[in-house]
């Protein structure tokens, strides 16, 4: 296997369009966290960049949702999403943005190197336009019916829902996200980059020389490959973007995934003065985390790139996830199903681990799995309450009762083989954890770290300290015995915080603590020593690592996840009714105008039709101390019978006027929906019939 000196690792850039929620965790970002947290604890040269995608459409669509420019959308939700990547212990070296100049200028100096190469092929081509808008049509701002899945809200470059590529044109009935119109073909100019050249090489460097990445990625490249390739644009008709740097190219910028993953470049650009060490020497091993999603852009477009301009290493490995569901149902953002990271902190602080817990354990590495806030529940009160949290926490505290709060010595005349099975199985488990992490299995890793703590437990209750100590004299026999069970366990306590440093960082800081060791400690080449706690040597108070969560705090995330739902739902079908008509705004009056009115609210006796007159109804009106006669243009919108009891409210000193021979003893109030229907302006609770109405 060849030898690397440096790693660089990527985290795919988030659409700087929204939060960040528990599946983008899931996905990608807690994954290669884990991995590097791994590989510092090895003192391996690596660096973790990763950074907002601001050029995206949907940074644009949700620019125009909100009502404000595409540069207000990534300043805020750029702070979003990097405080809750920083909160929940992602350790990047650097979090840059896509809408810095060094990006810029890299994106653009990397387009022209091919452009003066002759890499690209110019052409014109129809491409949708949208005739009420006057724009031509990103892929993203299509949107139709998938041809592979039958969604009809599948955008014209992605199936969000069964996350095939498409291109607009095999979109069944295809319409403009900006107006909803039928968008009409236009012809334009673009740069393409004519990708089926490099099927030859594509096909050895992913089909021959990496048949042992996951089967998803690998799997998807194949069938990509296997069906041919095609010449595909990389640049784009918008305004908001990286100017294509070309004399005869206004109005166009670079495609987002020509743009985007040349992100990774500039921001380690940003991080340091070697950046080229990292993307140019050939003993850099290069690895990047995505989700399934990504998978072809990652693997085919930009290692493609990489080639044509000459001059940098490829992925060696691209581990992608696949999707987390949450509560059955597929993550959707739109419909705000979804439990966003910035939320989770705020209900449950201090917690952090618990999350990256559960998400590592039940994380989509070969398939979608599902996240539950009882499977939530169970595994912290069940697993790290109860298991990890527990034998830390009964060897910190026998230890104080039973030893005086020092580390006890190891008596080598008490030692027996349970005390040599302890250290044995340490050896064995950082194997099997580094080989697990290595291969980008962190959920067998994870596991493994458990089974630790398992053997743990099961050492303690086997040797029982607290019965060899049950009285002063029995003590005094059995000391040598207790020392040496409290010694092995703080050692084991130690390696514990070894173990799991890479997945849950704020553990093992909480153990270190109680341990009073550096932070050198958590070094990978001490794991499995039994020599990590020094003996004789004072330790600080236990403390719970861990802390139960309670059935009425899942009932009420539950009820957040259906109620966001709900409120979702309302809000969409606000949006998609149409607003009542403007009408001309009437002069300006005083308060002493509107003074003179005399509104008083009346309940309807009588109602019945007023004879040759299709729209008007006589209607009694009993207003408490009088009936009032009132003659209501309302017989259109409502059968007598059905507004009999009803109450009103009346404009009670207006002039009396004959309509049809019947003298009108007033005006009822009325209000006009969108459609022209008119709905009676009433008390919500009933009144007394003439009560005023101020």
């Amino acid at each position: 296997m060849k030898q690397f000196n440096r790693y660089l690792v990527t985290a795919a850039l988030p659409y700087a369009n929204g939060p960040v929620h528990i599946g983008h965790l899931a996905g990608c970002y807690l994954p290669s966290d884990i991995y590097v947290r791994y590989l510092r604890a090895r003192k391996t040269d690596v660096k973790f960049v990763c950074g907002t995608d601001e050029h995206g459409v949907p940074i644009t669509i949700k620019a125009m949702q909100e009502g404000v420019n595409p540069q207000d959308v990534v300043d805020k939700y750029y702070k979003i999403i990097k405080e809750s990547f920083d909160t929940m212990g992602i350790s990047f070296d650097i979090f840059s943005r896509t809408s810095r100049q060094i990006h810029h200028q890299t994106a653009a100096d990397f387009f022209k190197k091919l452009y003066d190469d002759g890499v690209f092929e110019e052409k014109e081509s129809e491409q949708y336009f949208d005739e009420v808008k006057q724009v031509f049509l990103a892929d993203r701002y299509i949107i139709g019916t998938c041809p592979k899945c039958g969604n009809d809200k599948a955008y014209g470059d992605q199936c969000e829902r069964c996350g095939s590529s498409l291109s607009p044109d095999e979109l069944i009935n295809p319409r403009s996200a900006l107006s909803d119109a039928v968008p009409v073909k236009r012809t334009t100019k673009h740069w393409y980059m004519p990708l089926q050249n490099y099927e030859p090489w594509l096909k050895q460097y992913i089909i021959e020389d990496h048949k042992e990445w996951k089967n998803n990625v690998y799997g998807q490249c194949k069938s990509w490959l296997d069906n041919g390739l095609q010449s595909r644009a990389m640049t784009r008709d918008s305004n908001w973007g990286i100017k294509v740097p070309l004399k005869d190219a206004e109005g166009k910028v670079l495609y987002v995934w020509f743009d985007a993953p040349i992100g990774y470049i500039s921001a380690t650009k940003e991080l340091t003065d070697q950046w080229a060490d990292y993307w140019c020497k050939d003993d850099t091993r290069l690895i990047h985390f995505i989700g399934k999603d990504n998978i072809v852009f990652h693997c085919i477009i930009f290692p493609a790139m990489l080639k044509a301009h000459g001059g940098f290493v490829v992925p060696d490995n691209v581990p992608a996830n696949e999707f987390l569901n949450i509560e059955g149902e597929k993550v959707s953002t739109s419909r705000n199903w979804a439990v966003w990271v910035h939320d989770y902190v705020k209900d449950f602080p201090d917690q952090q681990d618990v999350l990256r817990y559960v998400l590592c354990s039940t994380a989509p590495e070969t398939k979608d799995n599902d996240f539950t806030w009882k499977d939530f529940q169970d595994r912290n009160n069940n697993e790290l309450v109860a298991i990890f949290g527990n034998f830390v926490n009964r060897t910190m505290v026998l230890m104080h009762k039973l030893c005086g709060g020092k580390v006890p010595p190891m008596h080598a005349a008490a030692k027996d083989a349970a005390d040599d099975a302890i250290f044995a199985m340490l050896q064995e488990a950082k194997v099997k954890i580094a080989e697990s992490i290595e291969n980008f299995r962190f959920r067998d890793a994870l596991s493994e770290v458990m089974n630790v703590a398992r053997e743990g437990n099961r050492y303690l209750q086997e040797k029982q300290p607290w019965i060899l100590a049950k009285t002063p004299e029995l003590q005094a026999q059995n000391q040598q015995v207790i020392d040496n069970c409290l010694h092995v366990c703080l050692q084991l306590t130690a390696n514990l915080a070894i173990f799991i440093n890479p997945f849950l960082p704020f553990t093992a800081q909480k153990i270190c603590h109680m341990l009073k060791v550096v932070d050198r400690m958590l070094e990978w080449e001490n794991a499995g020593s039994m020599k990590l706690v020094s003996v004789g040597y004072s330790l600080r108070a236990p403390e719970l690592l861990f802390k139960k969560v309670e059935d009425e705090q899942v009932k009420a995330q539950v009820d957040k996840l259906h109620a966001g739902l709900k409120q979702s739902a309302a809000a969409q079908q606000a949006a998609a009714t149409p607003a009542a008509p403007v009408k001309e705004k009437k002069a300006e009056i005083q308060y002493d105008d509107f003074a003179k009115l005399e509104l008083r609210v009346g309940t309807i006796t009588q109602a019945e039709k007023v004879e040759k007159a299709d729209k008007l109804l006589k209607l009694t009106v009993d207003l408490g101390d009088e009936q009032r006669t009132v003659v209501s243009g309302i017989a259109m919108h409502y059968a007598p019978d059905v507004i009999v009891g009803k109450q009103v409210t009346l404009v009670a000193n207006l002039a009396p006027r004959k309509m049809r021979g019947i003298e009108s003893q007033g005006m009822i109030l009325m209000a006009e929906d969108k459609d022209g229907r008119l709905v009676f302006v009433n008390p919500s609770e009933a009144v007394a019939p003439g009560s005023g109405v101020s």
